[in-house]
């Protein structure tokens, strides 16, 4: 793939990200995506053969962006601190990349028929094997015993929520407050209060 290339299918990808997080799958079209990306659809077409295989490659990136942060916790590290450490990861997440956590968000709304596979195969296997070093940890006692996945599930809803929902949260807090910031503090006491065994 030559240089120009690889930039107009990054443009698309972009261009689609944008389109697919506002509209949905179902709402976007390959001409709104063509128009974004700034590009005639015959041209986008010669990437991308279908808006379903745009999509497929958006969800299959992101699924790596959204497993890193789970993947770095240390199971021979400190509970608390790597439980921590994940959370501050993940709302790190949603405020850095708040258009691909409504793009998966809309994945899921829809029942997943484009990503059904990676959730029942990677991210399952990701989540079972940290819910069993939770368990681990909470069975000697270095963290409170939490049912391990809804712990996992609370972290993904509490974090996930401020790019989700954003103008909510936004239109709530009023001027003047920076959400990501006292999210940060809010669940930092949250959740330390939380595990204490």
């Amino acid at each position: 793939m030559t240089r120009i290339q690889a930039r107009n299918r990054q443009t698309i990808l972009e261009a689609a990200l944008e389109v697919f997080s506002q509209y949905g799958f179902r709402g976007a079209t390959l001409d709104q995506i063509a128009d974004v990306a700034g590009l005639s659809k015959p041209n986008l077409l010669y990437y991308f053969p279908s808006k379903e295989a745009i999509h497929v490659t958006l969800l299959s990136g992101l699924m790596d962006s959204w497993l890193a942060p789970l993947r770095e916790l240390d199971p021979d590290g400190d509970p608390v601190g790597e439980i921590m450490g994940y959370v501050h990861r993940k709302l790190d997440l949603s405020r850095d990349y708040p258009r691909e956590s409504r793009l998966f968000a809309n994945e899921i709304l829809q029942g997943a028929p484009r990503m059904m596979e990676a959730l029942t195969g990677e991210l399952k296997t990701l989540v079972d094997a940290t819910a069993a070093v939770l368990g681990r940890w909470a069975a000697v006692g270095r963290i409170a015993d939490l049912p391990p996945h809804h712990l996992i599930f609370s972290i993904w809803a509490l974090t996930q929520h401020y790019a989700d929902f954003d103008v909510q949260v936004r239109a709530v807090l009023g001027p003047g407050h920076d959400p990501y910031a006292e999210a940060d503090r809010f669940l930092d006491t949250l959740f330390r209060k939380l595990l204490a065994p």
